[in-house]
């Protein structure tokens, strides 16, 4: 089994890799909107420290992120066969759910989404973590 921990993204919060292959399968870890100089896509914070939240680009930033996980194993989202998907607040399905179809539809990966208390860090509305089934090369 191959574990990675990849150069070009935001290092994970905890001792566990981007991704692990297991023969055919792709495991992807709990992926969110953080990118690898530990700022958040789809967050505005104001002079006052007010915040803006924006659940349609932290949602195209988790599935790009999944994206460049994947390529750095040989795979893509086409690949992906189930995504678990977990938001902060049920109010922002619609949000996540108009972004989701832009990638992916009926012939996609399985999903579920859940609604969850919190997630690692409070500017987070969303994270999500992916299975993809590429075989490996028999040449």
């Amino acid at each position: 089994m191959e574990s990675k921990v990849l150069a070009k993204k935001a290092v994970p919060r905890g001792k566990f890799p981007h991704v692990k292959r297991a023969g055919d399968f792709i495991y992807i870890s709990g992926t969110s909107s953080r990118l690898p100089d530990n700022s958040f896509a789809g967050v505005k914070v104001d002079e006052f420290g007010a915040t803006d939240l924006d659940i349609k680009a932290q949602t195209k930033a988790v599935i790009e992120n999944i994206r460049d996980i994947l390529q750095s194993v040989g795979a893509d989202l086409s690949d992906l066969v189930e995504i678990s998907t977990f938001l902060v607040n049920m109010n922002d399905f619609k949000g996540y759910n108009e972004t989701y179809s832009e990638y992916f539809d009926f012939d996609g990966p399985t999903r579920t989404t859940v609604a969850v208390h919190q997630l690692p860090h409070p500017h987070l509305l969303i994270e999500c973590k992916a299975v993809a089934y590429k075989p490996l090369s028999t040449t």
